[in-house]
């Protein structure tokens, strides 16, 4: 495995992330498809193996369940001081007012449910799921710096948002001396580029870490264009970030794999780890030999011409994913 910092931070990170978003009780608002504990925990166990660290879920995912799986199962193989764990708030939890959102009651009252799920007294990085544009900068803002303060988390970050929005942001925190985001967690593949734009700029320039979710697009850039799965036939949200002129980048992927004798999904995650301004890319998979595959992509290094053939079929995109 090989480790970098997350963005200007002194925070050790494996240059993959594994997304947890696949591992929950079905029947506790999961999907078909998510792992429950004794699915998921060999894939867990497998990633610690691989010497793989950092662990991003939610509180959101599977109605908190996620977060049970991925801190029980971490809690018997794994020393707490040499993983990095990740979690996120925004989505809704309960209906009803401030069941939702960024505002200061919901995000101390929501780290304190995440602990408590995840069995542990800390998150290394807590990070907000989105923008919350029905509550003031400031006031997430300060809530989150009162959540590192109080040792309950070492590090906050961000998830998908306008460049602006993260800038202001940035300027709330250091405008008054609060907890500074280290990390971006935005959509970004082959597939969809747009956040080359301003984003990656951005973050580049203050020195953010990246790590990008549906690095591999929800899995089209792993089959053909027209191949289905559980996943893709339910995936409503996946359905509005990619369009069919997509296929051409799947083809190229495709085209450079077959030539490298690799797996698509290397090609796919190779050039995403030449990205400078990525920290980590986060992967989510439902079976061991996935997660196999993936990690050895960090091996794999593409010529300029393959990351060429590989960049010029894209086209412009509208902003998908926030």
């Amino acid at each position: 495995m090989e480790y970098t910092r997350l963005g200007s931070t002194g925070l050790e990170v494996s240059r993959i992330c594994l997304g947890c978003m696949s591992f929950g009780e079905p029947q506790r608002g999961g999907h078909s498809w998510s792992l429950d504990e004794d699915a998921a925990g060999p894939i867990i166990r497998q990633a610690l193996d691989a010497g793989i660290n950092f662990f991003d879920t939610a509180n959101v995912y599977s109605d908190g369940s996620s977060e049970e799986i991925v801190g029980k199962v971490l809690g018997e193989h794994a020393h707490r001081d040499e993983i990095v764990l990740a979690t996120k708030v925004n989505g809704r939890m309960h209906p009803g007012p401030n069941g939702a959102g960024l505002s200061r009651k919901a995000i101390l009252s929501e780290i304190d449910n995440s602990l408590r799920r995840l069995g542990v007294d800390y998150v290394d990085l807590y990070q907000i799921h989105r923008f919350d544009h029905s509550t003031p900068v400031e006031e997430t803002v300060e809530a989150l710096d009162d959540v590192v303060r109080s040792g309950k988390a070492r590090y906050v970050g961000a998830s998908s948002m306008y460049a602006w929005e993260f800038s202001k942001m940035l300027h709330a925190a250091e405008r008054h001396g609060w907890a500074r985001f280290v990390s971006m967690q935005d959509h970004y593949n082959l597939a969809y580029r747009e956040e080359e734009r301003e984003m990656l700029p951005l973050c580049a320039d203050q020195g953010i870490g990246v790590v990008p979710w549906s690095p591999l697009a929800r899995g089209r850039l792993t089959r053909d264009w027209d191949t289905a799965t559980a996943r893709s036939e339910t995936d409503e949200f996946g359905k509005r970030l990619y369009r069919d002129s997509d296929r051409h980048i799947v083809e190229a992927v495709a085209k450079v794999a077959e030539a490298r004798s690799l797996s698509r999904a290397q090609v796919a995650l190779a050039w995403l780890l030449s990205k400078p301004v990525v920290s980590a890319p986060i992967v989510g998979v439902t079976r061991s030999a996935q997660l196999a595959d993936l990690v050895g992509a960090l091996s794999v290094e593409l010529s300029a011409e393959e990351v060429s053939s590989l960049e010029e079929p894209y086209e412009p995109h509208p902003v998908a994913g926030h």
